[in-house]
Parts: C-alpha cells; sequence; structure tokens
C-alpha cells in the first residue's frame, strides 16, 4: 500500500498567488503555515493576465480591482479557494465559484474601527464646515467666524445599517456626546445608549447627521435619492463609506447645491478609477463643504495587517482542514483537528442520494469512519469525512465517479 506521506499534498507545492499590494501580513501568515511557493504583486491584474497565470495558481489573494470571473474559475483548475483581502466580494462570481467547490473567504472585521474612526472625523468636520474653510484659507482667504460651525456634542447620529462599523460608529459618537439612532431592517441587539428608529423615513427626519452602512445590491441602490432626501433635515450633513451606488449622486449634488444640505462625505462613488493615477470625475468636485476620499476609509496600516492575517487564517484554515467557517458563497462548516486520521472532503451537486453514494463506497472498502459532517443548500452538498484507515487513490477515484460529484480531495 502507497503511504500516506507519499499522497500527501506537500504544503510546499501549493501555489499562493497575492495581488493588488496585500499587507505582507499575509505573506507571513501563509509562511508561518509551511507554505513558501509564495507570490506578492503589488499590481491589480486584468482579467486576461489573470486567466494567464491561474492555471497553476491554488490559493488566489484579491482586493477590489482584480475582478475573478466564472472563465477565470473555470481555467483555474487546481484553485482551492479565493480570499477578498478586505470587505467587498461584489469582484468575484460567487455562484460560479461555489459551483465549481470554491469557497470564497473575506475580511469583514479587521478595518471595522478604521472605517468608524474616519466617519466620526467626518462629522466633526463638516459640522464646523472646515472643507468650505480650508479650500478658502488655500485661496487666501482669511474668514474667521463661528457662523455655521457647530459641535457635534448634542447632535443626533443616524446609522443606517448597525453593522460591524454601524455598531462602532455608534460607541465613538456617544464617546464624542452624540445622540444614536440607527435603523436596520434586521433586529439588531443596542450597543450603548443608541436606539431604533422603525422606519428609514423617521431616521433621515431626525439625523442632524446621517451615515450610511449597507451592503451593495439591488436592495439599496439609490437609497439616497430625490424623495428620501427630501425627508432629511434642512442643513443636515450625509457621509457614505459604504457602496457608492447607495447614492444618487446627481441629485445628491443639487441637494448641496441647494443648500438642502449643508455637508457631505463620500469615500464610495458610482464609478471609481480601477487603479491610481487615473482621472476622476463627479459632480461634486467644485462644491463647498463636500469631503472626497478616494475610497480608503478602511485604508490605514493597522487595517491593512489585519485584514493580511484575518483573511489569510480563513483560506489556511479551509486548505489545511477543509473548514469553511466565513466562507460568502459556502456553506460554513467547522471542524476539528484530524490528528492521526484521513480527511475526505466531497462537494457534489445537492441530489437525494448522493450520500448514501459516498458511504457505499466506504462500506465496499470496509472502511470505518470515525467522523462525518455534513452541510447542504438547494445547490451543492458538502461532506467531509475521517476516516481510521490509510486510505487514499483507491476511494478519491470511486467518489469523483458519483455522477453529482463536483470535487473531492483528500486530507492527510
Amino acid at each position: 500500500m502507497t503511504t500516506a506521506l507519499s499522497l500527501s499534498f506537500a504544503k510546499e507545492h501549493i501555489k499562493v498567488l497575492l495581488l493588488g499590494g496585500i499587507h505582507p501580513s499575509a505573506l507571513q501568515t501563509f509562511k508561518a503555515s509551511g507554505y513558501t511557493s509564495t507570490e506578492l504583486l503589488s499590481k491589480e491584474l486584468t482579467e486576461e493576465e489573470l486567466l494567464a497565470v491561474i492555471p497553476d495558481v491554488h490559493i488566489l489573494g484579491i482586493r477590489s480591482a482584480t475582478h475573478v470571473t466564472e472563465a477565470v474559475l473555470s481555467k483555474g483548475k487546481k484553485l482551492l479557494t479565493v480570499g477578498c483581502f478586505c470587505i467587498g466580494v461584489n469582484q468575484v462570481d460567487l455562484q460560479a465559484a461555489k459551483m465549481q467547490g470554491i469557497p470564497v473567504f473575506n475580511a469583514p472585521f479587521a478595518n471595522t474601527r478604521s472605517v468608524a474612526e474616519l466617519v466620526i472625523a467626518e462629522a466633526v468636520m463638516l459640522l464646523r464646515n472646515i472643507p468650505a474653510m480650508n479650500a478658502a484659507t488655500h485661496r487666501g482667504e482669511w474668514k474667521k467666524s463661528a457662523k455655521g460651525s457647530f459641535e457635534v456634542r448634542g447632535k443626533t447620529l443616524g446609522i443606517v445599517g448597525y453593522g460591524h462599523i454601524g455598531t462602532q460608529v455608534g460607541i465613538l459618537a456617544e464617546s464624542m456626546g452624540m445622540h444614536v439612532i440607527y435603523h436596520d431592517i434586521e433586529t439588531k441587539l443596542s450597543i450603548g445608549n443608541a436606539h431604533p428608529v422603525p422606519t428609514l423615513a423617521d431616521l433621515l427626519g431626525q439625523s442632524d447627521v446621517v451615515t450610511l452602512h449597507v451592503p451593495g445590491g439591488t436592495t439599496t441602490k439609490h437609497l439616497i435619492n430625490g424623495e428620501t432626501l427630501k425627508l432629511m433635515k434642512d442643513g443636515s450633513c450625509l457621509i457614505n463609506a459604504s457602496r457608492g451606488m447607495v447614492v444618487d449622486i446627481e441629485i445628491l449634488a443639487a441637494a448641496v447645491q441647494s443648500g438642502k444640505l449643508r455637508g457631505v462625505s463620500l469615500d464610495v462613488y458610482p464609478e471609481e478609477p480601477t487603479g491610481n493615477g487615473q482621472s476622476f470625475s463627479s459632480p461634486l468636485l467644485a462644491l463647498n463643504n463636500v469631503l472626497l476620499t478616494p475610497h480608503i476609509a478602511g485604508s490605514t496600516a493597522e487595517a491593512q495587517e489585519r485584514i493580511g492575517v484575518e483573511a489569510a487564517e480563513k483560506l489556511i484554515a479551509f486548505v489545511d482542514s477543509g473548514a469553511t467557517a466565513g466562507a460568502v458563497n459556502f456553506l460554513p462548516v467547522v471542524l476539528p483537528p484530524h490528528i492521526g486520521r484521513h480527511r475526505i472532503l466531497h462537494m457534489h451537486k445537492n441530489q437525494p442520494g448522493v450520500l448514501a453514494a459516498i458511504n457505499r463506497v466506504f462500506a465496499e472498502a470496509d472502511v470505518n469512519i470515525a467522523a462525518q459532517y455534513l452541510q447542504t443548500d438547494p445547490d451543492i452538498g458538502y461532506v467531509v469525512t475521517d476516516i481510521d484507515q490509510q486510505r487514499g487513490t483507491d476511494l478519491i477515484g470511486k467518489l469523483k465517479a458519483i455522477p453529482e460529484t463536483i470535487r473531492t480531495r483528500i486530507l492527510y
């Protein structure tokens, strides 16, 4: 019988490709876990460039500007998993990845503090009219005045989307003496003295500053539009560090010009340049008391370091043990270590009888199952089986032969 050692997929042969200037902490995390065939590129890749390199890649790490399409996934025959070293995952065809047995992971927690701090700083600057005063001073104008300048203490902050970032914003805002209200489509536990309001209209009508922290998609596209802007308090401020399409930019510019809004801060836009050095345009460019930043709310040294570690650890956990907890497109399976056992991963189309067929392979080979884990959704099933015997190639071929099989892999 062939030994387990000769059958093992040695980590030094697993190709890791990290793109877009991902923090070196990711590279360090992979190497510390035994993954030595690693490459870190400072640039993002176009689809054409990615198609050229993906056939040899087992683990792919990207940021927001690299798009992993169905064509890329189909050509990545060795590709085991994709990591988005950011919060957003819109740049990956998640359904295509799932149907090819490729879990996609992201880092949704690592930059929450960085985003929250910037939002609070922007609220202070907008209420103090700092952008307009700064621009005037740069022009050589001296406009020392308290008119139109306010403290944040005692003002009401309305948080739309009370998730990881929204709750952090609320905590920091309360420490500044603000009243915090929030609206979310799901029931969320209040943190501190923040309290929920039943509708978006209620929140917009009460808030001196509104900050948006909602996901992208059709349900949130132009959430802030001509009608919802009318519901906001005259002279209030709007901050968007979520997704560019959440706000109708043309309507927003008109609201600033008319004085309906006294200040606006945007970090995301409906259309963004794909790289540094490219030109950027917006109807807000020439307006006073408008803060525009180039999608950097979560871009601090601390956040990038944490993102590198968080995403890399999830990718390593999957490749090492088959665990998919934290995957954005895959069944969440939390697994214990499999020391002294073989672990077989089987991903398949979710049709009746597949589990029975898998276990029939083990039974006919007289293999004892030490543990088995199963998760399904309407599309796929994921079965993880720990076996005691030193068995491998004779079983994997039979498992692959099950018609519904998408992918199967042995861990030693």
